[in-house]
């Protein structure tokens, strides 16, 4: 019997372009449902009561939640193709380390960028916005890749962002590929790959939904 696999998803969501990438690199079929997620309905709450955020990955009926959960639970279940983590111990637990800096860092000083308004509060935003990326641009080194010669994990986690990039400089006044263009030069390689050029969205849809956003918490100026 064929894997039932429902992909609960918003079309801008960065973590849910995540789980698109994998579950494209793996080959897996699946049925995406697209989300409103200003009124969730009622098979997201029911699948992540927790959170009540997207993505839900249901496989089989079961729901699995948060998108690097998902993410390590596709490639150990489809663990035949295209593997995303590496095999060795070591090399595993430093990729999900930087996995884990992109979840916990890129979003929060993303989002300050684009919710600030003009002055100190955008400064110190753009500031903590581009000392992550240099951090992350010194773990990138020289290498194509995070992991190395190959697309993998890390890279997974952090390329749905470049999605967000146009909106984020538009709204932050700023150009990223001017203070970190080694990681304009990665996003691009990363963009050869035809599933992730394919699932990234566009800049300027993605741009209109963060006005939307704006609009919506009162931050017009």
């Amino acid at each position: 019997m064929a894997d039932e696999v429902v992909l609960l998803d918003f079309w801008a969501s960065m973590f849910g372009m995540r789980v698109r990438i994998a579950l494209a690199e793996k080959g897996i079929k699946y049925e995406y449902k697209e989300q409103d997620v200003f009124n969730k309905g009622p098979q997201l709450l029911q699948t992540n009561p927790i959170h009540k955020k997207v993505p839900v990955l249901i496989h089989n009926g079961k729901p699995v939640c948060e998108s690097l959960i998902i993410v390590q639970y596709i490639d150990e279940v489809w663990k035949d193709k295209s593997p995303l983590l590496p095999s060795d111990p070591y090399q595993r637990a430093h990729a999900k380390f930087w996995a884990d800096f992109v979840d916990k860092k890129v979003y929060e000083v993303s989002k300050r960028v684009w919710t600030s308004t003009k002055g100190e509060e955008r400064e110190a935003a753009k500031k903590d916005y581009f000392e992550t990326f240099k951090i992350l641009e010194g773990e990138l080194g020289d290498k194509p890749y995070f992991g190395g010669e190959t697309f993998g994990f890390v890279d997974l986690s952090l390329i749905p962002f470049y999605s967000w990039f146009y909106a984020i400089e538009t709204f932050g006044e700023f150009n990223v590929e001017a203070e970190c263009p080694k990681i304009i030069a990665w996003a691009k390689r990363c963009l050869h790959k035809e599933i992730v050029a394919k699932t990234l969205q566009d800049e300027k849809k993605v741009y209109e939904f963060v006005g939307q956003l704006r609009k919506l918490q009162g931050l017009l100026e």
